[in-house]
């Protein structure tokens, strides 16, 4: 089915008219239109044969840089499913997955499926790869399957290894992509977000955004905040984060995920056997660590090291996962055959390219006249985005957005060996040294979060990439803003994700009738990870319930 394809929403994991020139930095909360009135809508046309006739698509152009809008551009794949019932439609709702590097394209097709009729009656849904991804103008770093991993723990003998491959990545970035990566930032992100707004000729936008999704439509926010119109924000991340501070949280939340699971298990020792108390199923767990650590353990024929299960933090925001992938680890090293179906459950997969949908849309198909000198396209591959498309895409944000990352290999040790032990589980991961380390500085500053923005953010209680925290952040960040939390909520991503949730029914009555709750809501929500088999985000369905590299 589509809907187990919808979605980040987690990398562990995931992250569209004619050229339309915006704005400058500085510009960044002017009305496009002043600038530029596209002189035609786009072309749309059947996405493909074998979809429905009414999932359109479209290509638009923007500029690469919106401070020179009539130099450089680049293609942007748009796709549209149209309300079926006019007299209700309230406008656009644009859609993204996570990310940074998810492909949003098919996202209509999905979200169609799962929305209730009076949603989606109210709304064209809107889907778009953005700048970068999938069929926008893709971009490649050229970088092997081993060098887009970046759960890379902390040991001091190694540590000149990884300083190596963030020297490496960025270095192969920069030779492949060097010209367009300063400009794939969440800033111009949001700038063609209104682009597409432009195009279709709506005055404001609706917004519908998981992980990634929810730092793009925050920026947005505050960009334009005369054009936002109904935005829901679905599993946050804090804009005070961004972006390290995002990865850190992964270890700082991953502590008491793994305590609940510890008194979870030791409750049930009669099924699981890892212990009787929180304290024996913490020491099971440990041991095996350290067994790992000594000789790997033969896990249907791979060679599991203490680092590799440690890598699988994610999976204790899933208590009953956790305790039989644990047990069946302990059954592995103790020579007797693992039960689980999936081998490798507790170590992170590698990203894998974008949505096969993405190539729907043939880039390089422009709507529309280009006023001024006629602009130089930046081409991308004819047989699709490159297998390391989505993790360039996520380099360029998460090092493009933000100049606070550190500089210093040394300070990047230092802090990954005091997390080591004040996070024993990720610590060492979450801080050691990115490529961010030697990025070019970014073109522009991180976006202030300084203008009310009255908008519904949603968030699961244990949510192992954008954990509580981080929901709560974004909640604080924008003013006027109201959260739904679903307590007892287990993964990444709510609305639609867990078809059972109680916080469909908050999201549909605010996406239907524009109204927000009088005041934050908390409801009770059932765990069951098993269950949670509705619109899927395209993180949630790369990464697994273990870790993940994206948001």
């Amino acid at each position: 089915m589509r809907l187990k394809r919808l979605g980040t929403l987690f990398a562990a994991a995931g992250l569209a008219a004619t050229t339309v020139p915006l704005l400058s930095a500085t510009q960044a909360s002017a009305d496009p239109a002043e600038a530029y009135r596209p002189q035609r809508p786009p072309a749309w046309h059947r996405c493909s044969d074998d979809q429905p006739a009414a999932y359109e698509c479209a290509t638009v152009k923007v500029p690469l840089d919106y401070q020179r809008p009539r130099g450089r551009t680049i293609d942007l794949a748009v796709s549209r499913i149209k309300s079926e019932n006019p007299d209700r439609r309230h406008g656009v709702l644009l859609l993204n997955p996570g990310g940074p590097g998810g492909a949003g394209l098919d996202l209509p097709l999905m979200m169609h499926e799962a929305m209730p009729k009076e949603v989606r009656d109210r709304y064209d849904l809107i889907g778009f790869d953005p700048r970068g991804v999938g069929a926008s103008s893709p971009i490649s770093c050229g970088l092997s399957e081993a060098e887009q991993n970046f759960d890379r723990p902390y040991r001091p003998e190694t540590h000149r290894s990884d300083v190596a491959w963030a020297r490496t990545v960025t270095d192969k970035c920069r030779a492949k992509a060097g010209a367009v990566l300063p400009h794939i930032t969440t800033r111009n992100t949001a700038r063609d977000m209104d682009a597409i707004r432009a195009v279709l000729g709506e005055r404001k936008i609706s917004y519908l955004g998981y992980s990634y999704g929810t730092y793009l439509g925050a920026v947005y926010t505050q960009m334009f905040p005369h054009r936002t119109d109904r935005f829901v924000l679905d599993s946050g991340v804090d804009p005070q984060r961004i972006w390290r501070g995002m990865i850190q949280v992964w270890a700082t939340e991953a502590e008491p995920a793994f305590a609940r699971w510890t008194r979870w298990t030791a409750e049930r020792d009669g099924e699981f056997h890892l212990g009787n108390t929180p304290q024996a199923v913490s020491g099971t767990f440990w041991g095996l660590v350290a067994r790992a650590d000594r000789e790997p353990i033969d896990y249907a024929g791979q060679k599991l090291t203490g680092d590799d299960i440690r890598a699988g933090r994610g999976i204790f925001f899933y208590p009953e996962t956790a305790a039989r992938a644990v047990a069946d680890l302990k059954a592995a090293a103790e020579g007797r055959p693992g039960t689980l179906p999936v081998p490798d459950l507790l170590r992170t997969p590698a990203p894998k390219p974008a949505s096969a949908a993405a190539s729907a849309v043939a880039p390089g198909t422009a709507s529309g006249p280009v006023p001024g000198p006629a602009p130089t396209p930046v081409q991308g591959p004819a047989s699709g985005p490159a297998p390391d498309n989505g993790m360039a895409v996520f380099w360029a944000v998460v090092c493009g957005d933000t100049g606070a990352w550190p500089r210093s290999p040394e300070q990047y040790a230092r802090d990954a060996a005091r997390d080591k032990k004040k996070y024993p589980l990720y610590g060492d991961f979450a801080s050691n040294i990115t490529p961010c380390a030697f990025w070019q500085r970014p073109v522009e500053p991180a976006t202030p979060m300084k203008t009310a923005a009255p908008v519904l953010t949603v968030q699961n209680e244990w949510d192992s990439q954008t954990p509580l925290v981080s929901g709560q952040g974004l909640h604080r960040a924008l003013k006027g803003s109201r959260m739904v939390l679903a307590a007892g909520g287990e993964g990444h991503g709510v609305y639609l994700v867990d078809p059972a949730s109680c916080a469909n029914a908050p999201v549909n009555t605010y996406l239907a009738t524009g109204r927000l709750p009088a005041a934050d809501v908390t409801c009770r929500t059932t765990p069951g990870a098993d269950r949670r088999e509705g619109l899927l985000t395209p993180e949630a369905q790369r990464f697994p319930v273990a870790g993940s590299s994206r948001f």
